[in-house]
């Protein structure tokens, strides 16, 4: 595991940017997981294909990376351990200031209520340092837990786009979700 250099902190979670060696661990969490997250999104499960992600995550300026660590480890509290990410992508500067956000939880960290807090702790970055205005997610209608993450987040329901994102060999049905920096500092999260 690489050095917590921490962008934003939780009671129990923090975020920080991807690095290229968190390989090992987070392909291990997502080989982990390889069921939860299927038909819904296919992170990197091997060493090779990781350092391609990350290597875009890092360098290119339209994304930004978070990993969700848990704090002190978990059971043992043996130091922190990734319990997903939040990625933004698609982020467009100028008068639009908006991003469009991916993310998944690991299965050890699932139904913890973790990741709210790391996407609380990614939409206060997103909102404050990188200077958005809106952020979106787009979501198959029937992924019930992202569509239950984003609802505890107070992202609104938007439209719905049939036919959205080509995924796992189809072009899939997708609910349009969003949360703009009002929003977040009316609902106090």
């Amino acid at each position: 595991m690489s050095e917590n250099v921490y962008l934003a902190q939780g009671s129990r979670t923090a975020i920080r940017p991807y690095t290229q060696a968190d390989a090992e661990e987070f392909t291990t969490r997502a080989r982990e997981s390889r069921d939860m997250h299927s038909p819904w999104i296919f992170p990197p499960d091997d060493a090779r294909a990781y350092a391609a992600y990350a290597g875009r995550l890092i360098e290119d300026p339209t994304k930004a990376g978070f990993l969700v660590c848990e704090r002190g480890g978990g059971e043992g509290g043996a130091g922190d351990r990734i319990a997903g990410f939040i990625n933004i992508n698609n982020i467009v500067g100028g008068g639009f200031r908006c991003g469009a956000l991916g993310y998944a939880a690991f299965a050890h960290a699932s139904g913890r209520g973790l990741m709210s807090e790391g996407l609380g702790l990614v939409l206060r970055y997103a909102f404050g340092p990188l200077g958005l205005h809106r952020l979106e997610a787009n979501i198959q209608p029937g992924n019930e837990g992202s569509l239950a993450l984003v609802e505890r987040a107070g992202f609104r329901l938007e439209g719905f786009s049939p036919d959205f994102l080509f995924i796992d060999g189809a072009w899939r049905d997708h609910e349009r979700w969003a949360i703009t920096a009002e929003m977040l500092s009316q609902d106090g999260v």
